[in-house]
């Protein structure tokens, strides 16, 4: 630090170039959609023992009027299509609620003659009632039951993978610190079951698994903090650069940031 308490670089006073062009590289990847390519070689993460997308195919491959919610950039979507095609189903849309999501997705699935609705997460489904036998979502930033429940045909199926409680939170609370009860459990599965049940759903599966996510270089943590916002709320590489400053030389001196990554399948049924 300078006597401005600007970062100057290491303690001697020399800017790092290493550090500053990972942190230039980190802030310059494009943030849209939910490809995760980038990341390879630099962060890494154990994926559920459940396979979400092929098990999503399958269902696609029996489903007659299906829905995904939240569809980000529409790649779990379109693989799960192609996997299950010529058995997709005859009517498939999407919503997105971020523009520049709702334009990617638009580009992939329109091929495909599926709609991409634009439409806020927290707005009632822009759908009729009983509507889709399947509806479905991967990681949504939180599940409307009523309305999931009012498109979904009698019978029908509502199919996700969800965030769990506590999710990279040590990532989270390296940033921020310890984070109150209220906070840390949020997205529990056992209260998404409630509140499905309070929708009328009957919970038919829920699994839930705890996995490993380990980041390489500094440059990944700043972009996976730039592409998922809710878990450093206004995260910008100038307001935390010494605590990146501090993870850089971390990661330097022993190897990757370890963290944990919580998941859970959800079935739900309208009886």
């Amino acid at each position: 630090m300078d006597d401005n308490g600007r970062d100057t670089g290491d303690d001697s006073g020399h800017a790092d170039p290493d550090f500053e062009a990972l942190l230039a590289e980190g802030a310059a990847v494009p943030t849209e959609g939910w490809d995760f390519s980038w990341f390879e070689g630099r962060a890494t993460e154990a994926r559920p023992s459940w396979g979400y997308a092929m098990s999503l195919a399958g269902r696609l491959a029996g489903a007659s009027a299906a829905l995904d919610v939240q569809t980000g950039g529409g790649e779990v979507l379109d693989f799960a299509l192609g996997r299950a095609a010529p058995k997709a189903p005859v009517l498939t849309v999407a919503t997105e609620g971020w523009p520049a999501n709702v334009a990617k997705a638009t580009a992939l699935l329109r091929p495909r003659g599926i709609a991409v609705v634009a439409s806020p997460q927290d707005a009632p489904l822009p759908f009729a009632d009983a509507t889709f036998d399947l509806v479905a979502s991967r990681h949504p930033v939180r599940p409307l039951w009523d309305e999931i429940a009012r498109v979904l045909l009698p019978g029908g199926t509502y199919f996700a993978q969800h965030v769990g409680p506590r999710s990279v939170f040590e990532l989270v609370e390296y940033f921020l610190g310890p984070q109150p009860e209220e906070v840390s459990s949020a997205r529990h599965p056992e209260r998404e079951r409630a509140g499905a049940e309070a929708a009328g759903l009957e919970v038919v599966g829920l699994r839930t698994e705890r996995l490993r996510v380990e980041f390489h270089d500094i440059a990944a943590v700043v972009h996976f903090l730039r592409k998922v916002v809710w878990m450093v709320p206004g995260f910008t590489v100038e307001a935390y650069r010494p605590r990146l400053r501090a993870l850089h030389e971390r990661i330097k001196a022993d190897g990757p940031f370890v963290a944990h990554s919580t998941r859970h399948l959800f079935e739900a049924r309208r009886p």
